[in-house]
């Protein structure tokens, strides 16, 4: 007899098994190249029930996107006080790369076009999740534990750098996208990111 807690260990080994089969199947053959019948049959499952675990090809790898979103709120929140905001950001980036490298793929692997380069129906709802989650954790790492700030101005400030760092993002996974077919791998990526952000904190200051 199947109990409970042990169907639920099942649906969710299944349903982590269709996120990497369709994120390897991604960056082999690209998004537009992969079925629901590609990724079903890697898993050994049918596209029925492929469908009981996500509705789309599109909602499976919006689903795994928005899943890292707390986890990197959570890295910037972590990041040593010396670091500035953009830094912090974008070690927080790298570190979630390193642990959750299937899941960072899919920025660069799955829907650039929808998420991060035109404003499609479904892309708002998750450039804005991000950029808010970010917004959460600047302001906490900006904010003075003793009081005393103007919480307006401190309110803006971590909104426009967390929306200047969703910019950054945005413009590496479209530089990624230009390059060569085999150049795109995710040290091509880190590196972009890497220069992406170096222009934010070289960017001049006007008084």
């Amino acid at each position: 007899m199947v109990t409970a807690g042990r169907r639920e260990l099942h649906k969710r080994a299944t349903r982590q098994a269709l996120q990497e089969a369709a994120t390897r199947m991604f960056e082999e053959r690209g998004y537009a190249e992969t079925t629901v019948r590609d990724i079903a049959d890697a898993v050994g499952v049918t596209e029925r029930t492929f469908f009981r675990y996500f509705p789309s090809k599109e909602d499976l790898i919006l689903g795994e996107i928005l899943e890292l979103f707390p986890e990197f709120a959570r890295l910037v929140r972590g990041r040593p006080a010396e670091e500035g905001p953009y830094l912090a950001v974008r070690n927080a980036l790298f570190h979630l790369a390193a642990v959750r490298g299937t899941g960072v793929a899919l920025l660069f692997s799955g829907l650039p076009g929808q998420v991060f380069s035109h404003p499609a129906r479904t892309a708002q709802p998750v450039l804005l999740e991000l950029e808010d989650g970010l917004t959460a954790a600047l302001h906490d790492r900006l904010g003075d534990p003793g009081g005393g700030q103007d919480e307006r101005a401190l309110s803006l400030r971590a909104s426009v750098l967390a929306r200047a760092c969703v910019a950054a993002l945005r413009a590496t996974v479209l530089a990624f996208h230009t390059l060569p077919e085999e150049e795109r791998t995710l040290e091509s990526a880190r590196g972009l990111a890497r220069q992406a952000f170096d222009i934010l904190n070289d960017a001049p200051r006007e008084r």
